[in-house]
């Protein structure tokens, strides 16, 4: 445990202004410094540095604090690493917790000088007469003189013991356990040798800049194209990000970060100036990298490469995602030209065609939409119900249950005017087949009231869409949109394809929505006169009685907005459930015509329906 004591020690001992000086142009003035803000952008400096108290501060933002904040608010650095860094350069022990802890510190330090003359051999090798087809390769790519030194950029030669004599000081034990030599195992006579061979070697570095692991790319042919680091006790592929170090600062600075798929994107987007680009090692983004992100700005863009493969590997960080989300931790996306990569947008348009892309993200909910409506036509019942159950499974995936709520509502008004829309444009049913959803759905057209849809298919499906709402519910539904008037004509088409089983319910609606149907704004207000209508307010009356079951949009304690946000959400899943039922009669149907598809079909329809019934129940209250 880190004593009050110790970190006054280190302060003491640390001059501030060295700290942030190779991050910061720094004058003097007075016994203080100046700088333009790191923390903001700025043309007249206000941010000032004071050596003897020990603090930094700025008069324009507001940014404060010592050494160690600097680098974990600058640098993006974990408490206990700026601690350390800041200790190593003050010639001082960091206390370990327990004697375990020590040790292990101590065993990763050695390792650390491992992997940097690691990196060092390698970058000689580059400058070398071995290093000449990786300088031609790095030339070809665009990659001058002054990345290949910002990157630590080397060369691994084509021996088979090259690197382990070099650093044969180290013993082979070191070597093999920073993942530089492998050993083989079955046969302990023969001597470790070198992994990386014949490569261009990308150092792979921490937040705190020391080498953790390499990334070999191979010059000619052979696979695999990338060779990365195994996991060692210094690198854990899942829990580190590539180009950290210089990212975490330049994403304070531009205000924003950027996610692209590996290591030359990283080094193609820096040949245009932008710097504030990390990329994952070789695997697909994890919830440890994520978290990483999200430390550094609260929603990456992430840039993957214009073909399935990128398409794919931005849905699957889109949906790793969810879990995690909050409200100032989401995704935003951008799509590259087909078949195109960062590196190559840079060589075809420069900067101007990275910014032109970047200035107009994709936001999570818009990527995930267009992902889920662009899988597979939306023809029949079946994939339109497909359709809503994935967005439904998507939004419920959201531990944020706010957030999760936001989400669903967003996604089912898209996906009701998406129906709306196609409904204007379906051709007419062939006969002795189903029509189309929306036909089945009806429309909701001012001036005329609900033009009811075509009865579905099958006699079950009929019975279903018969029976309506059950009675209890329906009461629920119709008292909850006396209170909540607004919504009537915002889910008008859906409350007039929703029968009521309870005759006086449906009573009460239909009054509700001819009223709506003729005033142009139907709020409390409005609704005054109506509901002081003698057969109204006995309807009313009949709405209120007890039934046994509370919906949450009906108590009296229950915050209004959320009230109505309830009520809008059970709307929408009786509607939805209606749907799938449609759809459940129609499979059966085909089922019994000897469809081999449909019992299938049947089961997924089923399993709908049950969560449903369950996401209806949240809502829903037993006195």
């Amino acid at each position: 445990m880190l004593t009050p004591a110790f970190l006054d020690e280190l302060r003491a001992r640390t001059t501030l202004s060295s700290v942030i000086a190779p991050h910061v142009k720094l004058t003097r003035a007075g016994r203080e410094w100046k700088a333009c803000c790191p923390f903001h952008n700025e043309k007249t400096p206000s941010f000032t540095v004071n050596d003897e108290k020990h603090f930094y501060h700025c008069f324009g933002c507001g940014a404060h604090g010592d050494a160690i904040r600097f680098l974990t608010e600058n640098r993006g650095l974990p408490f206990m690493d700026a601690v350390k860094e800041l200790a190593q350069a003050a010639s001082l022990e960091v206390p370990a917790a327990d004697p375990r802890s020590q040790e292990r510190a101590k065993r990763q330090a050695t390792l650390h000088d491992v992997m940097a003359d690691a990196a060092a051999w390698f970058t000689e090798q580059f400058e070398g007469l071995d290093g000449a087809e990786a300088r031609a390769y790095c030339q070809k790519r665009g990659i001058g003189a002054g990345a290949v030194k910002r990157f630590g950029i080397g060369f691994a030669p084509d021996r088979r013991n090259g690197l382990r004599k070099a650093l044969e000081r180290h013993g082979d034990d070191k070597l093999v356990e920073c993942g530089l030599l492998i050993r083989v195992e079955d046969e302990p006579k023969k001597e470790p040798y070198d992994r990386f061979r014949g490569r261009l070697m990308i150092p792979i570095r921490d937040q705190r800049g020391r080498v953790i692991g390499f990334g070999g790319r191979i010059l000619g042919t052979g696979e695999p194209k990338y060779l990365n680091s195994p996991e060692t006790v210094l690198f854990d592929k899942g829990s580190s990000l590539y180009h950290i170090d210089r990212a975490s600062p330049a994403s304070r600075q531009a205000r924003r970060l950027i996610v692209v798929e590996g290591y030359m994107d990283v080094i193609g987007l820096d040949r245009a100036g932008i710097a504030e680009v990390v990329a994952p090692n070789g695997t697909a983004l994890t919830e440890r990298q994520l978290e990483l992100l999200w430390r550094m700005d609260p929603s990456p863009i992430l840039c993957f490469d214009g073909d399935k493969a990128g398409a794919k590997a931005a849905i699957r960080a889109a949906t790793r995602a969810l879990p995690l989300l909050g409200p100032e931790r989401t995704l935003s996306f951008v799509t590259l030209p087909e078949g195109q990569d960062p590196d190559d947008l840079v060589n075809a348009g420069g900067r101007d065609a990275v910014e032109a892309l970047l200035g107009r993200p994709e936001p999570l909910v818009d990527r995930l939409w267009r992902h889920e409506v662009e899988a597979s036509p939306l023809t029949t019942p079946e994939q339109r119900a497909g359709l809503k159950q994935r967005l439904v499974d998507h939004a419920a995936a959201i531990a944020d249950r706010s957030l999760s709520q936001l989400y669903r509502e967003e996604w089912m008004d898209r996906f009701y005017a998406l129906n709306r829309r196609d409904r204007g444009t379906a051709p007419a049913p062939t006969p002795g087949r189903p029509s189309s959803p929306g036909q089945r759905r009806g429309a909701w057209v001012r001036g005329k009231g609900f033009v009811p849809p075509e009865p579905p298919p099958g006699a079950e499906a009929r019975a279903i869409g018969a029976s309506g709402i059950d009675p209890f519910t329906a009461r629920a539904l119709a008292a909850g949109l006396a209170v909540h008037p607004d919504l009537i004509l915002e889910e008008a088409e859906l409350l007039a394809a929703l029968p009521f089983a309870d005759p006086a319910a449906e009573a009460l609606k239909q009054r509700l929505l001819s009223a709506a149907l003729h005033a142009p704004a139907l709020d409390s207000r409005a609704l005054a006169p109506i509901l002081a209508d003698e057969r109204t307010a006995k309807l009313l009356e009949e709405m209120q009685r007890g039934s046994g079951v509370v919906f949450s949009f009906n108590r009296s304690e229950t915050d209004p907005a959320k009230g109505r946000a309830d009520l809008k959400a059970v709307i929408e899943l009786l509607a939805e459930k209606r749907e799938i039922s449609a759809a459940l009669g129609h499979a059966r149907q085909r089922a019994i015509e000897g469809d081999e598809h449909a019992p299938a079909d049947m089961l997924r329809l089923e399993r709908a329906i049950t969560e449903a019934n369950r996401r209806l129940a949240d809502f829903s209250i037993i006195e």
